[in-house]
C-alpha cells in the first residue's frame, strides 16, 4: 500500500479540499452516491473508465475522510453499500456549482483541453 513520504501542507481551506478530494474519480463518486448509486458495481457501471481497484481505493479514502460510510450486509456473497455522511452531504452543493461552471464554460474548456492534447508544448 502507498505510504506518504511528505506531510501535506494543510494551512488553508484550498489545501484541505485538495487533500480530501484529490483523486480523479472522487467528485464523481460523491455525486453518484448522492444520486442513489450505492453499490460498488453500480458505481463501476457509472464510471467505466476507472478500474475497480482505483474506485475501491478512492472509496476507502472518502470513508477515511468521513465523507461516505460503508455498510456491509452479512449475506453470502457479501453485499456492500456506500452512503454519504451528513458531512459528505455538505459537499454536494459545491460539486453542483463546479458542474454548473463547467457546463457554462464547456466550449472554451473543451477547446483548451483539446489544444493541449494536440500541441503539448
Amino acid at each position: 500500500m502507498y505510504e506518504r513520504k511528505i506531510i501535506p501542507n494543510l494551512n488553508c481551506g484550498l489545501d484541505l479540499i485538495g487533500e480530501v478530494l484529490f483523486g480523479k474519480w472522487k467528485i464523481r463518486l460523491l455525486w453518484f452516491i448522492n444520486q442513489g448509486h450505492q453499490r460498488p458495481s453500480e458505481l463501476q457501471r457509472k464510471i467505466p473508465d476507472a478500474s475497480r481497484r482505483v474506485l475501491n481505493i478512492q472509496l476507502k479514502e472518502l470513508e477515511e475522510h468521513e465523507l461516505v460510510t460503508r455498510k456491509i450486509f452479512p449475506v453470502v456473497p457479501p453485499k456492500v453499500e456506500y452512503s454519504l455522511t451528513e458531512f459528505g452531504k455538505t459537499l454536494i452543493p459545491v460539486i453542483a456549482q463546479l458542474g454548473h461552471w463547467g457546463d457554462e464554460n464547456e466550449a472554451h474548456l473543451r477547446d483548451v483541453i483539446l489544444r493541449q492534447l494536440v500541441n503539448p508544448d
